[in-house]
Order: structure tokens, then sequence, then C-alpha cells
């Protein structure tokens, strides 16, 4: 396409825009988007998709993947959607559910008591006022006010998916932007094909490899703009290394470094932070 497309709330994606996608696999809504059940006469599409922007962003799409969704790196206001991976904070329990915040402006969500792998009454976890969890958005409901439920677990096996879901102990958590939460979970989950790194962002494998030699470090990224960094494994280092790490990714997120100036960044700060890599 000639040029970026950028939408507002309320916006719809033109059909010229989607994917164009031999495959038979279904089309894939990233954050920032939503699929109109009625579509409207006067936006119809040859492929039957009516999607509507739920933030304003950047439209960005994977053919390969048969997936698009809006990329809004100076957004901060989180809104939940089906299967996004979230940082969530317990703030009190009922029998049936753990009370949950995952923004602090945005209304409590639930997670089933028995949400997580083999869990059973006798063997759940006993979560506390403050606890912290790495879940998946399970649903979101219908209308206004709706409840959204979030899970630990695949409804369909009954088992934790890969990536650590579960709750969190230690460590510390960092606020960051919904796009840069974007930027750092595509580039966790894949492997660089280039010194420019995912996205643009090559932190994380600086940090990897500076911080090895200390124990390295666990990283739990949530789409509501939460990280969870721990470095449990780095003896007296651990504080040290963990708020370094916050540190590289609050100002990475702030001035939208390009990848020699992470690099800079992450060596500046691990030396200011006396953490021997």
């Amino acid at each position: 396409m000639a040029s970026p497309l950028i939408l507002l709330p309320g916006d719809h994606v033109p059909p010229e825009y989607l994917p164009s996608s031999n495959s038979s696999a279904p089309l894939r809504l990233g954050p920032g988007l939503r699929l109109l059940s009625q579509p409207p006469s006067s936006a119809p599409t040859s492929s039957g998709h009516v999607l509507s922007a739920t933030q304003a962003g950047i439209l960005t799409t994977d053919p390969k993947r048969n997936a698009v969704s809006l990329l809004s790196n100076i957004n901060r206001r989180y809104v939940p959607t089906v299967n996004d991976l979230v940082i969530a904070q317990v703030h009190h329990s009922s029998p049936d559910y753990f009370h949950c915040m995952i923004t602090p402006q945005a209304p409590q969500v639930v997670l089933g008591q028995l949400a997580f792998e083999g869990a059973t009454k006798k063997t759940r976890p006993m979560l506390k006022q403050g606890d912290l969890v790495y879940a998946r958005v399970l649903s979101t409901g219908l209308g206004a006010g709706a409840e959204v439920e979030l899970t630990c677990v695949n409804p369909a096996t009954g088992r934790a998916e890969p990536g650590g879901l579960g709750p969190l102990t230690g460590g510390m958590v960092f606020d960051v932007s919904t796009g840069m939460a974007a930027r750092l979970m595509r580039a966790s989950s894949s492997s660089a094909e280039n010194q420019d790194g995912v996205d643009g962002l090559v932190v994380l494998d600086e940090l990897g490899k500076k911080l090895e030699k200390v124990g390295g470090f666990e990283i739990a990224v949530g789409r509501n703009g939460k990280v969870w960094v721990d470095c449990a494994n780095g003896g007296e280092s651990a504080v040290k290394a963990t708020v370094a790490i916050g540190r590289c990714l609050n100002t990475i997120d702030e001035h939208n470094l390009i990848p020699t100036d992470q690099k800079k960044l992450v060596t500046r700060i691990l030396r200011e932070m006396n953490v021997e890599g």
C-alpha cells in the first residue's frame, strides 16, 4: 500500500486494506479491532468481514498469518480482547472467583478459582490481595457492564499453555504503553532474523547477552501494559538487574530508540547500576 492507514475509534477498515489470503484459515484480529456482528449497509466487503477500530492507531497486516491489528505505541488505555495475555493483580476473592485489576481505570475482572491447571477445591492457589497472575482473556461478555473473565488454562485441554500462565511470584512489575507491550510480546516470541530485531526492538536480546553471566532473567509481558521481570538467579545483583531492565524498557518506550541506541542504553544503565554482565 502507498501509505499507512491511521484509524480512530469507530472507524471501519476499508476492505482493500484487509489481507488478501487464499488460506482457509479465519481472519485473525489483533488488539484494537472488533468484528461487527451486523455489517452496516454502508460498509459492504467482498470478504464478508466488517471491522471497526476500538482505539486510535496504525493498521498493520500479516498476510502469512491472515492477521490484522492496530499498532499504537503511545496508547496507554487497554481494551480487553479475547485471547490477550495480561498481568492481573488480585483485589479480593469470593467463593468462586478472584476479582482482579488489569488497569487502574478499568472495572475489575474475574478469574475462576479453579481456572488453573490441575486445580481442585483442595489444591487451588491460595491467592491474596496484591498477588499477581499471568492469565489469558477468556471472554469479554456482551453489552455494557459485562464482566471480563480470565483463565490460566486452555479451555479445550484444561492445561496451562506455554508461556508461564499462573501466579507470578517475586520479581517486579513495570508499566509500559500498550504499543510497547505488543512489541515486546512479538520480540520475546520470535527469533530476530537480523540486527534490527523484531519491530526494531533488540533490547531483550541485548539484555539477555549482558545478563547471562549473572543468571539471566525471566519476563512476562501483559497486553495491558504490564511487564513482570524476575532475576531470581542473580544473587546479590538480582534487585539491581531487575531495576536496570525496567529502566531500559521505560526509556525505550518513552523515547522510541532505534536499535543502535537501545544497545548503548543497555550498556550505560547496567554500568550505572553496577551490574556485572
